[in-house]
């Protein structure tokens, strides 16, 4: 059997706090003080949520290596 590669980019809030152990709130902390960019690293779904780009927020952690 063949492997299934699924290309996840952009998630809602909860999912990616628990892909990362951030808190809502150190995310939305993060959000304000605009260390994560709108359009970039978070965007607004058209009812309102936040969304996450995972492949963003994994190019801000490696840059910090």
């Amino acid at each position: 059997m063949g492997s299934l590669a699924i290309h996840v980019e952009w998630v809602l809030l909860p999912m990616f706090c628990a892909l990362t152990g951030y808190t809502e709130k150190a995310v939305r902390r993060k959000i304000e003080d605009g260390v994560w960019l709108q359009s970039k690293h978070f965007r607004k779904a058209p009812d309102g949520r936040i969304t996450m780009n995972v492949q963003e927020y994994y190019k801000w952690v490696e840059q910090a290596a």
